[in-house]
Formats: C-alpha cells, structure tokens, sequence
C-alpha cells in the first residue's frame, strides 16, 4: 500500500507509554467547539449523556457477554445491527466482511464521516466472558477492548437523537471486524478499499483508546510473519549429525535480536510464537515461529524487515554447511500474516484541531500518541484519522482480569469531548 504521509523524525511516537504534548489549538477550531457547545441542542445531547450512564453500563455488560473471538464476531454483530435499527440509523446492514452499518443522514452538501469500534476481542472461543462487578469497576476479557468502544459510540448516536442535532456531513457508525492480532485490519480494509462508500470517505474515527487525555494520531505499523524451518529428520541418536531445522531457526531468532533500531523513532520486533516436533528423541522434520516487527516509521519497518528477510536463508544455508545433508538440506518457507501500514495524521489538519480545541475546552492537557488501530488504514490512505477515548479509566487490557471503571462524571466528560470535537468535523448545523 502507498504512503502518502510520513512522519518526521523528530514527532514519531511508540505506542507503549510515549507521548508528545500537544500545541494550543488553532483559533478557529476553538471558536467552532464553543461555538457547538453553546446551542441548544449540545447542551440537550450532553443531558441525555449525563442521563444515560446506567444504559451505558448496561450496555457494555450486554455487549462482553456476548462472546467474539477473531474471526467469529457474527453473534455480537447480530446484536449490534439490532441496537442499529433500534436507534433509528439509516441504511443499516452488516457487509460482506461482517461489519456493521448504520449512516445518520445530514442535510445534505456534506461528505462522509465514520464513526467506528471493533466488535472483535483477542480471546478464543470458549472463553468466560460473564462481567463480573466490583464497586465502580468492570472485570472480565474484552470488557474495555473494544466493548466499551462499541457502547460508547451507541451512546454518542442517542446524544445526537436526543439533541435533535443535524450535521451538514452523513456520519457512518459502524462496528468493524478483524481489528486484533491476525485480523489485521480486515473490517476497516474492506470498508476503504471495496465497500460501498469506498473514495467518500472525508475522515476517520476509531473509539479504541483509554483515558481521559491523549488522542492517537499516529499509526504505529507492524509485519508479521510465519517462519517454518523444514528438514528431513530423523532419531535424536541414530541421525545425529543430521542438519537439524531447529538449530536454523534457533540462529534466526539469535541474529534477529542483533537488528539495531534508531534513536528517537521507536521500532521494535519480537520473536513471538513458536511450535513444532513430534518427539523429545526425534530431530524434528519442521519447527515453526511467529514474528513481529513495528515501528511508526514506514521507512524504518522497512529496514528491520529487510534484515529479517536475510537472516532466515543464511540461517538455513549456515545449517546445512555446519551439518551433514545426506538425508535432505534445511528449506525455509516465509509466510507473511500481517502487514498494517504506519503513518501520521497531521497535526495541522481539521480532525486533530477540532480534538484539541475539544479538550481545551475542559481544560485537560492532550497527548498525542501512537497505537496499531483501524486508523492506519485510513492514514496510510491520505484520509485523516484518530482514535480517540472511548472510556476514562481502564487497566489490564487483553488480559483474563481486564476491567473498566464506570465513575459517571470523568466517563461522561469523556463523552462529550468526543461528541464534540465529530460534531465540529461533521459541520453541525
């Protein structure tokens, strides 16, 4: 996929933990939120905020229980189309690759805005996912990544409904698939690149983050990769001397940590997942791994996975020099499993301003960080785009004892800084 944007060194941000503060916003995008935030109806969308928290609740505690494992999200879809129609949106469906849609019409003019969360978890099948409640927390797997998100949107469409707020831009709310891990993007793929409204889209939210004070607008990009060594095998005593695949593998994963990465851009990589061998006294005919690499740079993802692409025939070939090939030489087969685009949403531009302008406005100090969200799709496109919060206070994600904390003021808060700042970008009326 081409490139159109890059970001500058001196601006790249890590996903894990680094930040950049943001610059006050620009004047006019501050004159359009308060502009918004004085009418009427934003003052009636953000009391229907403020008197639909317990639904909120209840609606994340439905949605978890609802299990949706990669790949398998079509009983929680189900459901969410439901909560679709049920609130009034236009032209609902669940498409070909299992998103869900619903487009609230604007008066026409306009372009398109999205409005998404992902309906997918990281746990597979047969996972408990009964919510279990302790005080102002909720506890269990998916709670917070991506539930919450979904819950969190539904309640932005019955701030809108409730306001009688009208948008000069369509707004398309959807629940996306294949977000998580081997995923890869899937949902938000088929949206921009074989959809229906694939080349009307004018921007891109992603509800995907937690807390109360940072926006990501870089998207970190990642390669991943299945890597199975193969050989011919054979018994541990009798074949000793035999080229062995897991020693090939074993030097790849050795020289893979040798890859340097820059100062100042964060790239990393890991050697993830690894499987293979039938027998504690057989030399295995095949060994597999999983690979990850990252970095926001796509020039510096670039680097690291051309390296990796010559580290894994030279381990090979080093094998079969150091051993005997008689029976057979060590092969290597390569299998990339996921690729998701890295780029940057320029600081300068409508949908990171009207965020800020936002913020500012409840005195909250904005973060900028960076993340491997739905966003990158629309990035790598051209298209701007930013995951923003989708809860205030959060811990333990894609873990079994993930929980989200339910206080109503800070989530609420939350909330109408995210109406907000897609209301300005949409052109309320």
């Amino acid at each position: 996929m081409t490139m159109r944007r890059h970001v500058p060194s001196v601006l790249i941000l890590l996903m894990a933990g680094t930040s950049v503060q943001a610059q006050a916003p620009a004047a006019r995008a501050v004159a359009e939120i308060r502009r918004i935030e004085a009418t009427p109806a934003f003052r009636k969308a953000v009391a229907a905020l403020d008197a639909g928290h317990p639904q909120w609740v209840e609606d994340i505690i439905r949605l978890t229980e609802i299990p949706s494992p990669p790949f398998k999200e079509a009983a929680r879809a189900r459901t969410y189309l439901e909560m679709f129609r049920a609130r009034g949106l236009a032209d609902t469906e669940t498409d070909e690759e299992g998103n869900v849609l619903g487009l609230r019409r604007g008066t026409g003019g306009g372009g398109l805005i999205v409005v998404s969360a992902h309906m997918d978890t990281v746990f597979p099948e047969g996972t408990p996912v009964k919510v279990r409640r302790e005080g102002d927390k909720l506890f269990a797997p998916g709670v917070g990544d991506d539930t919450t998100g979904l819950a969190t949107l539904l309640k932005l469409i019955d701030a809108m409904n409730a306001g009688g707020i009208q948008t000069r831009d369509d707004i398309l709310f959807m629940g996306t698939v294949g977000e998580e891990g081997a995923g890869d993007l899937r949902g938000v793929r088929y949206l921009f690149t074989k959809g229906k409204y694939k080349g009307r889209i004018k921007a891109f939210y992603s509800l995907d983050g937690g807390g109360l004070d940072s926006i990501t607008t870089g998207g970190a990009g990642s390669k991943r990769y299945r890597v199975t060594f193969k050989g011919p095998g054979g018994h541990s005593y009798g074949a000793f001397g035999l080229v062995n695949p897991m020693v090939a593998m074993s030097q790849a994963v050795v020289d893979f940590y040798k890859i340097p990465v820059p100062q100042g851009i964060k790239t990393t990589y890991s050697a993830s997942v690894v499987g293979g061998g039938t027998s504690v006294n057989a030399i295995p005919r095949e060994v597999w791994m999983e690979f990850d690499m990252r970095s926001e740079s796509a020039a510096e993802l670039a680097k690291v996975e051309k390296r990796f692409l010559e580290i894994l025939p030279q381990a090979a070939a080093g094998e079969n020099a150091a051993r005997s090939t008689k029976e057979g030489p060590i092969t290597v087969d390569i299998k990339l499993i996921g690729d998701r685009p890295a780029g940057q949403t320029d600081r300068s531009s409508d949908i990171v301003q009207f965020a800020s302008a936002a913020y500012a406005a409840e005195g909250i100090p904005l973060r900028f960080s960076s993340s491997s969200t739905d966003s990158n799709i629309a990035i790598s496109l051209g298209i701007p785009a930013i995951t923003i919060g989708r809860v205030a206070n959060s811990g333990r994600g894609h873990s079994l004892d993930e929980w989200i904390g339910t206080e109503k003021e800070p989530n609420v808060r939350l909330q109408k800084m995210d109406l907000a700042m897609i209301l300005a970008m949409a052109g309320m009326k």
